[in-house]
């Protein structure tokens, strides 16, 4: 799964939220916010969280019996670099637009 869809559900947006937000946490932090939020219990969560590893968005480390979460920058980046890229490609267009309306409205 790529980011996009990783970060497209509301469950796992909020866990990436939470993460950069405050930073680090356990796997029961997050399972815990996902049941407030969306009533979702902790296997449900697990299989969240699975989503977000597998497409680079957090790393998890052992600490004892818990597993803790730490968001990875990278992927957020790419996404934030594909945003920038649309929102120029589309000023681009409105502001050409803007200008061809203006125009037609001197001429009548």
């Amino acid at each position: 799964m790529d980011v996009f869809q990783a970060v497209a559900d509301p469950v796992r947006r909020s866990m990436v939220e939470r993460l950069a937000d405050r930073g680090e946490a356990t796997a029961g932090e997050l399972s815990e916010l996902a049941e407030q939020r969306f009533g979702i219990r902790q296997p449900t969560a697990s299989k969240h969280l699975k989503v977000l590893r597998e497409a680079g968005l957090v790393t998890s480390t052992v600490d004892a019996q818990r597993r803790v979460y730490r968001l990875e920058p990278g992927p957020l980046d790419d996404l934030a670099g594909w945003a920038a890229r649309q929102t120029r490609f589309w000023n681009g267009r409105l502001d050409a637009l803007e200008r061809h309306l203006d125009s037609d409205g001197s001429t009548s």
